[in-house]
C-alpha cells in the first residue's frame, strides 16, 4: 500500500536538504527546528489518520492511475462522491489538529492542473496531461506532500506582469532549452513548503500573449538547486520556543508555516513542465484551483470551529455559567454559523459535475459562497469566543509566573473557577482561545484561497442577473414566461404543419 505513516512522513522529511532561512539564520535541519515542528506534527496527521480502520474511506481513495488505495491528499477525485469525502476529511483533520494541517493545497493544485493540462493538451496536441500523469503516479506511488505555490509577490499590481519595473516580481521563463527550462522569480506566502516534498507551481492570474513567459506551471523538489525559502513570522510564534502551556496549541501550532520561495534561475526539466506560455489557459487554471481550494474552508474552518466552541463550552462550565441563557443563547450562535459554512461545503461538492478531463469539479459559484461566508463567519465565531472566555485571555501571566515558587500559588488560587477545575486545565483552555481567536487564523480566513474581492466577482460572474431579472418580469406582469411562450410556438407550428 504506497501511504506513510506519519512517523514514515518524518522521517522522509530528513532525507531533504532544503535551503531554509528563519529569524535570519539559515536553517540545518527542518525536522529538528523547535519553531517548524508544530507544523510538521500536524501535516503529519494527514498521514496518520489515513491508517485508522474508522476513517478509511474519508481519508483514502483508490487511485484511478495506479489501481490502488492512496492517501486521499493525492487523488484526483472521480465524483461528486469524492469532492463530498474530501471536505468531510477537511473537517475531520480540522477537528483533530485545531490548526492549518497544510496540505490541501498541493490536492487542489494537483487537481487543477489535471482538468487545465488536459485543455491544452486538447487545443495544442501537446503533451502536458500525460507528464502531468506520470507525475502524479510518482506522488501516488511515494505519497509526497506537495505545496501548492500560486500567489506572485507582484510588486505594482496596476501592471500586468510584462510591464513590471522588476520583471522577476512574477516567477518566469528565463530560457528554454532542449531539455528543459530556466526559471526566475518568487512564490510568496506559500502553505507548507518548507515541510513539503515537492512544490508545485501556477500562475496567479489572468495573462495576455506579452505575458506567456509568466504563464507557468511546474514542479519541483523542495530541495532542487536555485531554491531558497524564507519563513514567514506568525502572532505569538516565539511562544512555541518559550513555554508549552503558553503557546496555547503546542503540537499543532498556528495556520500552515508560510514561507517565500525564492527561484533563482532554477533548472526544471521538460517532464515536470505542465504549462509553459499558454497564456490563455492560465485563468483557467487559476480559476479552476480556487474553487477547489476555496470549496475546502468549508470543511477545515468548519472543523476548526468545532473545537473553539468546545472549549468556550468548557470555560463556561468551569466559571459556573454553562446554564445562563446568554451562554447558552451565544454556543447556539456560534454552532448556527459553522454549519451555515458547512452545508455550503456539502452543497458545492454534491453540485460537482465531470470535466472533459474525467475528473470532477465543484460548483463555483457555491464555493466562492461558502468561502466569502467564511471570510465573516470565523471572524464572528471566534468574537462570540472571545465573549464567552473574556479579557483573561490577552492578560493571563506566563508560565513561568505559573510556576515561580513564590508567586505561582497565588495565581494557582485567584484563577480557580468551579470545583473540579483545575487552574492549569483553566490555563490551558484559555491559552487554546487565545490561540484560535486572537491569532493568525483570523487573517488566513480572510486570505486564504484569495481576498473576499476575489470571490464577490466569481459571485457576480455566476449570479445570472439577468436570468433573475426576467423571473422577476414575469411575476409582474411585463413579460411573458418564455418557457410557456415556447410552448405556445411549438402548438403554433404544428397547428400550421397540419394545414
Amino acid at each position: 500500500m504506497p501511504m506513510k505513516t506519519g512517523t514514515q512522513y518524518i522521517e522522509s522529511l530528513k532525507k531533504l536538504k532544503p535551503k531554509v532561512y528563519c529569524f535570519g539564520e539559515k536553517v540545518e535541519s527542518v525536522v529538528d527546528y523547535p519553531l517548524f515542528k508544530p507544523h510538521i506534527h500536524a501535516a503529519a496527521m494527514t498521514y496518520e489518520l489515513a491508517h485508522k480502520p474508522e476513517f478509511q474511506e474519508i481519508m483514502t481513495a483508490t487511485s484511478h492511475l495506479i489501481g490502488e488505495r492512496v492517501n486521499r491528499f493525492t487523488h484526483i477525485h472521480q465524483s461528486t462522491e469524492d469532492l463530498v469525502k474530501k471536505v468531510r476529511m477537511m473537517r475531520l483533520l480540522g477537528q483533530r489538529t485545531g490548526t492549518c494541517f497544510q496540505r490541501c493545497v498541493g490536492l487542489d493544485a494537483l487537481n487543477g492542473i489535471y482538468v487545465t493540462s488536459y485543455d491544452i493538451d486538447q487545443k495544442y496536441g501537446s503533451e502536458y496531461h500525460e507528464r502531468f500523469k506520470d507525475f502524479l503516479r510518482y506522488v501516488q506511488q511515494n505519497d509526497l506532500m506537495s505545496a501548492g505555490a500560486m500567489s506572485d509577490p507582484k510588486g505594482d499590481r496596476s501592471l500586468r506582469p510584462h510591464e513590471q519595473e522588476d520583471p522577476d516580481v512574477y516567477l518566469r521563463v528565463v530560457e528554454r532549452q532542449s531539455d528543459g527550462i530556466i526559471v526566475r522569480g518568487a512564490k510568496a506566502h506559500i502553505t507548507g513548503s518548507i515541510n513539503s516534498h515537492e512544490i508545485i507551481t501556477m500562475p496567479t492570474r489572468a495573462m495576455g500573449p506579452e505575458d506567456k513567459d509568466y504563464a507557468l506551471s511546474f514542479s519541483v523538489p523542495v530541495d532542487t538547486e536555485g531554491i531558497t525559502l524564507i519563513f514567514g513570522r506568525q502572532t505569538n510564534d516565539t511562544r512555541r520556543l518559550e513555554s508549552e502551556l503558553d503557546a496555547g496549541n503546542p503540537k499543532y501550532g498556528i495556520v500552515g508555516g508560510e514561507a517565500l520561495i525564492i527561484f533563482n534561475d532554477v533548472f526544471v526539466p521538460w517532464e515536470r513542465v505542465f504549462m509553459c506560455g499558454e497564456h490563455e489557459f492560465a485563468l483557467e487554471l487559476v480559476e479552476t484551483f480556487a474553487g477547489y481550494h476555496r470549496s475546502n474552508y468549508g470543511g477545515c474552518k468548519v472543523g476548526l470551529a468545532d473545537v473553539v466552541i468546545g472549549a468556550s463550552a468548557w470555560i463556561a462550565e468551569s466559571n459556573g455559567i454553562e446554564r445562563a441563557s446568554n451562554i447558552r443563547n451565544t454556543l447556539t450562535e456560534m454552532v448556527n454559523l459553522a454549519e451555515t459554512c458547512w452545508s455550503c461545503a456539502l452543497a458545492c461538492s454534491y453540485e460537482g459535475y465531470q470535466t472533459p478531463s474525467g475528473a470532477y469539479t465543484i460548483n463555483p459559484l457555491l464555493a466562492n459562497v461558502e468561502k466569502l461566508n467564511i471570510t465573516r463567519f470565523t471572524y464572528e465565531w471566534m468574537r462570540l469566543a472571545q465573549d464567552i472566555a473574556g479579557g483573561i485571555i490577552i492578560t493571563l501571566p506566563s508560565e513561568r509566573d505559573y510556576e515561580h515558587p513564590e508567586i505561582g500559588k497565588y495565581i494557582d488560587k485567584y484563577f480557580k473557577g468551579k470545583k473540579g477545575f483545575s487552574t492549569l486545565d483553566r490555563i490551558r483552555m484559555y491559552r487554546l482561545i487565545e490561540n484560535m481567536a486572537v491569532g493568525a487564523g483570523l487573517p488566513e480566513a480572510m486570505q486564504g484561497a484569495g481576498s473576499p474581492t476575489a470571490m464577490k466577482i466569481m459571485i457576480g460572474r455566476g449570479a445570472n442577473i439577468d436570468r433573475k431579472k426576467d423571473l422577476a418580469k414575469v411575476i409582474a406582469g411585463i413579460d411573458e414566461d418564455p418557457y410557456f411562450k415556447g410552448i405556445a410556438q411549438v402548438k403554433e407550428d404544428k397547428a400550421k404543419a397540419k394545414v
